[in-house]
């Protein structure tokens, strides 16, 4: 786990790891203990055994785990892993070892060898020889007393702090069971020789002392067993996504220094030393290329599986794999700053966090316990009421105990959440809290912002036209010079283009970018524009030569952008720059609208050109000549419209319009601020993993929905059973194992979900996009 030591100062978030939970109750109890604490806001998962604490001082996290284990089970402060390489070891000695887990295996073993035959000898009575009874407390007593021995040591916890929870029942059902059948024996006829008696599926009224349910006792707790053994494991399959992303990050680094190459643990790198990768190796960490040319493949990061080509000046991810030649990268980020750490953490905080179904579901477990021990004293007493022998009431209402399962309800949401969440990280969908899960639901609008995110964002310089008395090097000088100084795609592609003709560029004065227009500035004693229309027109500039204009309609009708270039007050060149559309986005529009979602493409570029690309991808409405500053009313007229509104966006002008957005998704090709204002990462910088985002999470919310109808619809049904005493108790605790380890596996079906796309007809020149003008927002011009 890649997490730094708890922070002590204000507004600190601490996570403690929790031991000793056995149901959802315990959580529940542990969260009402830490939120009575001044300052303190806290959530416990029984899933994920972690608990998620805010204090708005400074508080010591010690007085936190007295807390915690004042109220009878265990905390501790996970390792301070302050480095990939801590992180991975802590996550791979926690897989190899869980003593918890070990202990429930070593306790069902001994509880299935023991009980078996006390159970057959009960229910075939060819197998009941002469003594055979006593032969049955001899087996049945070790797995009550030593097997159970669990719940009776929770039960006498919760007792003493004046609560109770799932082993209260079960330590009640089986310590009654036993000590009826020690009556029966020892005070009763059941200890004659030779005694027998049948098995029934229901409660039959029997001779009362005569009886002994030892089989009831044994069979229940192996079967609880079982179940808390067979659950335990699934939760630890459901975060094995997470442990497997802990452990990408490499152990070593190749370091340079003095000249000389050396190899040093991980954590001993500093940002801004370079390190060698060879071919085959994993990269130490995130960084910047110096010399070199490879390509690199980061499908256990993105789950994208073609290898990406790079070169001096890229930047790479820690734990990718050198698939080509020899790279020499400088360090930029190490440690919790790193891609992966943050991927770890973002999934993490998803998977501890609690759906509003969760907490209904916890509010119902909270007060469960004690509803079902009132409800078996009141079927005792009717089943006394009705003139049944008192043996039958007892049996009654011990199935009522045992068959009664908060546990179900308390796992229906968190195994989903952290099996969908971990699944998605595998596939590059960082979901940021379960909160997201509810709104993919809701949205019927995607919005699409068309560079970068339906586009490649790398812009190519195509063409430049020039007026008759202006040569292509001079306007490659001003205008590549002055755009050298902007960081836009469109500036990029454009200095880089003057670079590569001309080489070194000229010194800028007075360089001015205005947002969404374009950029001005003085190179060479020339006063120089390129932009939009628009901004030159804001200059009182017009477009009077006709081969330039039409060079400007050409490219715009081709789906091209057309740059205004202008110096000393007149227009001198238009540049066409494009970048291509991305081979999957079409197939992802498709997927969106066979979602039912409206897509919508939002640009700051031209009408033609947004209206080329949308046919393009087949997507009906544009909405166009966006400023970016804009952006953000584009969205909310959507919304004032009725609409529930997803965003997709990958750069720094998206980045308001995605935290405005009703959902928002970042593409991880983008900027950290676009990825820090979503509500979903998409490490892939592929449109599909939109697609695959929403289908993830709505998926993930359906098994959600699922369990919890089964968790209530098992105890609505089989609480009556049992109390009409249509159920014998061993039955119902084995009933009772099933729900919980059917509720687990039910989420582990997520780890099947698969990142694919829906073939279509990709022809869509037929779609003409209309010019969506929602109400309230006036496109700018």
């Amino acid at each position: 786990m890649t997490t730094t030591s708890p922070s002590r100062s204000a507004g600190s978030d601490i996570e403690l790891a929790v031991s000793g939970m056995t149901c959802a109750s315990c959580a529940m109890r542990i969260e009402r203990k830490l939120n009575k604490l001044d300052g303190v806001s806290a959530t416990v998962n029984y899933a994920t055994e972690k608990a998620r604490i805010t204090t708005s001082g400074d508080l010591d996290p010690q007085l936190l785990i007295t807390e915690i284990e004042n109220a009878g089970y265990q905390a501790t402060l996970p390792p301070s892993a302050q480095t990939d390489h801590d992180a991975s070891a802590a996550a791979t000695d926690e897989a190899a070892s869980d003593p918890e887990l070990q202990a429930l295996r070593t306790r069902l073993i001994g509880a299935v060898v023991l009980s078996v035959p006390v159970i057959a000898m009960a229910m075939i009575p060819a197998l009941q020889f002469t003594y055979w009874q006593w032969a049955s407390l001899t087996l049945a007593a070790p797995v009550i007393v030593w097997a159970a021995w669990p719940f009776h040591r929770a039960a006498w916890v919760n007792l003493r702090h004046g609560t109770a929870t799932m082993d209260t029942l079960i330590s009640v059902g089986t310590g009654a069971a036993l000590l009826w059948s020690l009556y029966a024996l020892f005070f009763g006829t059941a200890g004659t020789p030779g005694m027998t008696h049948g098995f029934s599926f229901t409660v039959a009224p029997s001779d009362g002392a005569g009886n002994i349910y030892l089989e009831v006792a044994a069979g229940v707790t192996m079967f609880v067993l079982a179940g808390r053994y067979f659950e335990k494991r699934s939760k630890r399959q459901a975060g094995a996504a997470l442990r497997a992303l802990l452990e990408l990050g490499a152990k070593e680094v190749a370091v340079i220094k003095d000249g000389h190459e050396q190899r040093i643990p991980i954590n001993e790198l500093s940002v801004g030393e370079e390190f060698i990768v060879r071919p085959g190796e994993k990269i130490a960490t995130d960084g910047e290329i110096v010399s070199g040319t490879s390509a690199i493949d980061a499908s256990m990061l993105t789950g994208e599986s073609l290898p990406v080509e790079v070169g001096p000046g890229d930047t790479v991810t820690g734990a990718t794999v050198n698939a080509g030649g020899r790279l020499r990268i400088r360090a930029t980020r190490i440690g919790a700053d790193t891609q992966l750490a943050q991927m770890a953490t973002m999934v993490e905080h998803a998977q501890s966090g609690k759906a509003h179904a969760q907490r209904l579901a916890d509010r119902i477990s909270s007060i469960f316990v004690p509803v079902v021990i009132a409800i078996a004293v009141a079927v005792l007493g009717a089943w006394i009421g009705a003139g049944y022998p008192i043996e039958a009431a007892f049996t009654a209402a011990v199935a009522v105990l045992i068959i009664a399962c908060p546990c179900a309800l308390g796992l229906a949401t968190p195994t989903a959440l952290l099996v969908g969440t971990g699944r998605g990280a595998q596939l590059g969908i960082l979901i940021k809290g379960p909160e997201v899960l509810e709104t993919t639901r809701t949205i019927d609008t995607v919005v699409l912002d068309k560079t970068g995110t339906v586009t490649t964002g790398q812009m190519t310089l195509l063409h430049v036209h020039t007026d008759a008395n202006t040569s292509d090097r001079e306007v490659l000088a001003l205008a590549g010079a002055l755009e050298d100084a902007s960081e836009h795609p469109i500036a990029t592609a454009i200095a880089d283009a003057a670079r590569t003709e001309l080489g070194a560029l000229a010194e800028v004065e007075e360089f001015t970018n205005i947002e969404g227009m374009g950029v001005q500035g003085t190179v060479e004693g020339h006063a120089v524009l390129v932009g939009r229309d628009s901004l030159l027109a804001d200059w009182g500039l017009s477009l009077d030569d006709p081969d330039l204009t039409t060079a400007r309609e050409s490219a715009q009708a081709a789906g091209q952008t057309a740059v205004m270039v202008a110096w000393d007050g007149q227009i001198r060149a238009v540049l066409v720059v494009a970048d291509a559309i991305k081979p999957t986005s079409a197939a992802a529009v498709a997927r969106l609208q066979a979602m039912g979602l409206t897509a919508v493409l939002l640009t700051g570029d031209n009408q033609k050109a947004a209206e080329h690309v949308a046919r393009e991808v087949g997507i009906s409405t544009v909405i166009a000549e966006v400023l970016p500053a804009d952006k953000v009313q584009a969205v909310t007229a959507l919304q004032n419209d009725g609409k529930v509104v997803a965003m997709v966006g990958d750069g720094v002008n998206d980045a308001a319009a995605l935290a405005s957005a009703d959902l928002g998704l970042a593409m991880g090709t983008g900027t950290d601020v676009a990825m820090q204002a979503a509500d979903i990462t998409l490490v892939r910088g592929d449109l599909n993993a939109a697609a695959d985002a929403i289908a993830l999470a709505r998926k993930t919310l359906a098994t959600i929905k699922t369990n919890l109808f089964w968790a209530f619809a098992y105890n609505v049904a089989a609480i009556p059973l049992a109390a009409l005493g249509l159920l014998n108790p061993m039955l119902a605790g084995a009933a009772m194992a099933f729900s919980s380890v059917f509720v687990v596996s039910n989420s582990l079906r997520l780890r099947a979900f698969t990142s694919r796309t829906t073939p279509g007809d990709d022809n869509r020149t037929s779609h003409t996009p209309s010019t969506h003008t929602p109400q309230g927002y006036k496109v700018a011009s």
